[in-house]
């Protein structure tokens, strides 16, 4: 009879002082002097590089949505935020992943500040991401709150870790796409996002 998997608790956050220590371990393991003038504040500054980084941990995509506007004079058509920039990083190596995405949903009987999908971008963003799971997490989160007919997004990014490290290729860039509802059912409604990211289409 095989055993019950039992659910693990999350590893408890480790303190300001031992991140430090952590950064001054691989400046050590990398070959250099931590002792030297230009290091001597660098544990303190990737610290708090971190905290800029990642501090999409500490803010919920949702609670940006919840505030709605309903007053639209019935306005019911594609609503499109395009190159919206952002940065993030690989959790495969902790890489820089450089990029725009571009978010557009069609409304039932409200909409958001478009403040609000930038903000829900950057907040999937700054966490340790893969573009793909980010690329869906945006969409899912927008379907859900604001339950919209449809939502459309589309993400290019540059991976760091596949142009400073591996294969070396600089000239690559990655694009994926979430469609879901109208944008996934409804060929003409995913066409005339396309084109409203990209009018050269």
């Amino acid at each position: 009879m095989a055993a019950k998997k039992t659910k693990q608790s999350k590893p408890r956050k480790p303190s300001r002082r031992q991140a430090e220590e952590a950064v001054k371990t691989l400046l050590l393991w990398a070959g250099e002097d931590t002792r030297r003038e230009g290091l001597l504040d660098t544990p303190k500054r990737v610290a708090s590089a971190y905290e800029d980084w990642f501090s999409g941990y500490k803010s919920n995509p949702v609670d940006y949505l919840k505030r709605t506007f309903e007053e639209v004079e019935g306005y019911d058509e594609m609503i499109v935020l395009r190159d919206i920039e952002f940065e993030s990083h690989c959790e495969h190596h902790m890489a820089p992943i450089i990029g725009k995405a571009h978010v557009g949903y069609l409304p039932r009987n409200k909409v958001v500040g478009i403040s609000k999908l930038a903000r829900v971008v950057e907040a999937f963003a700054r966490r340790f991401q893969v573009q793909e799971k980010m690329t869906a997490q945006i969409a899912n989160c927008i379907q859900d709150v604001l339950q919209p007919k449809g939502v459309g997004v589309v993400i290019e990014a540059v991976h760091q870790c596949m142009t400073t490290r591996g294969v070396h290729k600089s000239d690559v860039s990655m694009v994926t796409s979430q469609m879901v509802g109208s944008f996934r059912k409804d060929a003409r409604t995913r066409m005339e996002f396309l084109r409203m990211i990209d009018p050269k289409r």
